[in-house]
């Protein structure tokens, strides 16, 4: 019960840190495509991704990554990003992911709520480097675990945008 409440605050903050949200200026990805990749779901599968801009501070993503070795593993996820603060060379968003989880004979389902950042190194406009914070809730261990999260962008990823 005690881990519903910290669920629900975090969840809390996410929907207001998105209804405070503002625009000014930012990196403009409306209707570029990034492709790259991210390694932050609990079956520790990297996942190639495609993310695009729907709008100025809308955006969604997809992953699949796959490992064919003695034993099979996969993900595949959706995620959805609101930008709620803007920098020249920098995005700071709020994204909820869902992923669905194959690690040995297990599978499950695992939720991200996370703040975070995608940052560009000025004169290379095309590359975004993520980071981020959060909590997951995941069922693949056959039960429910309820974990707070951290990635550089070596796991929370990488995006070339076109």
């Amino acid at each position: 019960m005690r881990l519903f409440k910290h669920f629900r605050m975090v969840a809390m903050f996410l929907v207001l840190a998105n209804l405070l949200a503002t625009s000014v200026l930012a990196k403009d990805l409306r209707s570029r495509l990034g492709i790259g990749f991210v390694d932050q779901y609990s079956n520790g599968v990297p996942a190639l991704s495609a993310k695009y801009g729907l709008t100025k501070d809308l955006h969604i993503a997809t992953a699949l990554g796959f490992s064919t070795a003695d034993r099979a593993d996969v993900v595949f996820s959706g995620k959805i990003f609101k930008n709620i603060f803007f920098e020249t060379n920098l995005n700071f968003y709020s994204a909820l992911a869902l992923a669905y989880l194959k690690h040995d004979e297990r599978s499950g389902i695992e939720i991200l709520g996370v703040l975070g950042a995608e940052f560009f190194i000025p004169g290379v406009d095309s590359l975004g480097l993520s980071f981020e914070t959060g909590v997951s809730g995941s069922n693949i261990t056959n039960t429910f675990v309820l974990k707070t999260i951290g990635f550089t962008f070596l796991h929370a990823g990488m995006h070339f945008y076109f």
